[in-house]
């Protein structure tokens, strides 16, 4: 959910370096680990390419709230892939909304960190209470501590990078996102209702797919 909707140049060109060589080296350390794991997951990139499409198909649909507002399920891609899957999933949807004009070039970086923030917080959250509680409750609360944290990591990048050609100070910028991250928290309760009803059908339909 937490995306960063600035054009290209809001971020001088040594922090997009900066963001994006963090995430080569994320992709690189996921790209290795699943290689070692399992070179031949067929199953598993079937699988990801049609949760990857959804993600992104829902991303580009702006719901009337807030002045406007979406969705982009990392929750429930990080729960039903796994981080390591997950991670390259985010990374794709990112890629392409990019090429629709949907995100600068240079933020995919940044946008892919943020949202591997949530689909990893979100599968080990997912993880913890599966055990406990049903699996709508799981879903909801996983999405919640996931999208939670991918705004926190949002408003870190926005105020260490800063925005080149704003008046504001980090500081002013702080509490304008403070006021934004309120904003997605609302909408991170619509997305966790999403997220837990999804989980609760797929694992009728598929419940092997949460047991990754």
């Amino acid at each position: 959910m937490a995306h960063i909707h600035l054009p290209d140049g809001a971020f001088t060109i040594e922090w997009v370096a900066v963001w994006w060589a963090i995430l080569l080296l994320v992709l690189i350390t996921v790209l290795f680990r699943m290689r070692r794991k399992d070179p031949s997951n067929l199953s598993g990139i079937a699988i990801t390419a049609m949760i990857t499409a959804v993600s992104f198909a829902t991303f580009q649909i702006s719901l009337p709230l807030l002045g406007g507002v979406h969705l982009n399920l990392t929750p429930l891609v990080g729960i039903l892939l796994g981080p390591g899957l997950g991670i390259l999933s985010v990374f794709i949807v990112n890629v392409f909304s990019s090429a629709i004009g949907h995100g600068g070039w240079g933020l995919v970086g940044a946008n892919s960190l943020i949202n591997s923030v949530e689909v990893s917080l979100s599968y080990l959250t997912f993880r913890l209470l599966n055990g406990r509680f049903g699996t709508f409750s799981s879903g909801v609360g996983a999405a919640l501590v996931g999208l939670l944290a991918g705004s926190i990591a949002m408003i870190v990048v926005i105020v260490v990078s800063g925005i080149q050609g704003s008046a504001l100070t980090r500081s002013e910028i702080f509490s304008n996102l403070i006021l934004l991250a309120g904003v997605n928290l609302f909408v991170a309760a619509i997305e966790g209702t999403v997220t837990g009803f999804a989980l609760a059908y797929v694992k009728r339909l598929r419940p092997d797919l949460l047991s990754n």
